[in-house]
């Protein structure tokens, strides 16, 4: 008899991994539909500064609360924690950007997309980022892999970094000095390094071999867990993420093809294995 409830528990479990692996892209696509619409209707004076290069626009907050709304009647026992209005990180939580990329957003460059993870106690389970412009839609399951619009996903092949092209970026909390200092080890090293102002566009593109590897001195969660899932379910490399930080106060980031891994990570400092801290 235990085991039949418990057998019972598990496949229902399995089953409510599904309807939300299903959810997820309707709700980042639906959610996307208002994005676009709010791209193609700015203007120069809709938004407003949380602080230094850090833009919030009205449509970061409808595309927030549209995507909220939608989870708390979905499933109604998970959490919700998003960049705008927060929200708990306990138990089974949706961690959501509602606009990465929004200074790009802002000035009319198409470089942006929504950030949609879902971590179950600690353990990140799904994710997907969506371009509502170009309509790229990446997405993984936990043991599943990773696609583009349905398409396998695979990190590049480079190997060597005169070959290699990382993007590397920058946030406010950490010092100029060390950004500078991270930019010029990958230098040093021979890779090219750029920076296209999403980063959860940029994992993506470490996904899908169009990066070679993506780094951050610091990264909140809604950024970058459903981004480093779906690196990872492509074959990359990534750093322990919520062992170097937690969902709430965020941490380094590191994503990259395997064979640069270890060089990229002794330049800028961030393990790539829990036990190197």
């Amino acid at each position: 008899m235990h085991i039949a409830r418990a057998c019972t528990k598990e496949i229902g479990v399995s089953d409510l991994m599904d309807q939300r692996f299903a959810f997820l892209e309707k709700v980042i696509r639906s959610a996307g539909r208002l994005v676009k619409q709010g791209y193609d209707a700015r203007t120069a004076n809709t938004h407003a500064m949380k602080g230094p290069q850090d833009f919030l626009t009205e449509t970061d907050l409808a595309s927030e609360a549209h995507i909220r709304s939608a989870i708390a009647e979905a499933f109604p026992d998970d959490s919700f924690f998003g960049e705008e209005g927060g929200g708990s990180v306990e138990g089974n939580v949706w961690v959501v950007d509602p606009i990465d990329g929004t200074a790009n957003f802002t000035r009319g460059v198409d470089h942006f997309c929504i950030s949609i993870g879902f971590v179950a106690d600690g353990v990140p389970e799904m994710g997907a980022i969506y371009n509502p412009v170009t309509e790229a839609f990446y997405c993984a399951r936990r043991g599943q892999g990773a696609t583009l619009n349905g398409r396998k996903l695979g990190v590049s092949n480079t190997a060597a970094f005169s070959a290699a092209s990382i993007e590397l970026g920058w946030s406010p909390r950490i010092s100029n000095e060390r950004y500078l200092h991270a930019l010029s080890e990958l230098l040093r090293i021979g890779s090219n390094v750029r920076r296209l102002g999403s980063g959860a566009m940029a994992l993506a593109h470490v996904a899908d071999g169009r990066s070679d590897a993506y780094v951050e001195l610091h990264m909140n969660s809604w950024d970058c867990v459903p981004g480093l899932l779906i690196v990872s379910e492509a074959g990359g490399a990534v750093c322990p993420y919520l062992a170097l930080g937690d969902l709430r106060a965020g941490g380094p980031v590191l994503a990259a093809t395997p064979a640069l891994a270890e060089g990229i990570s002794k330049a800028v400092g961030i393990p790539l294995r829990a036990d190197l801290l």
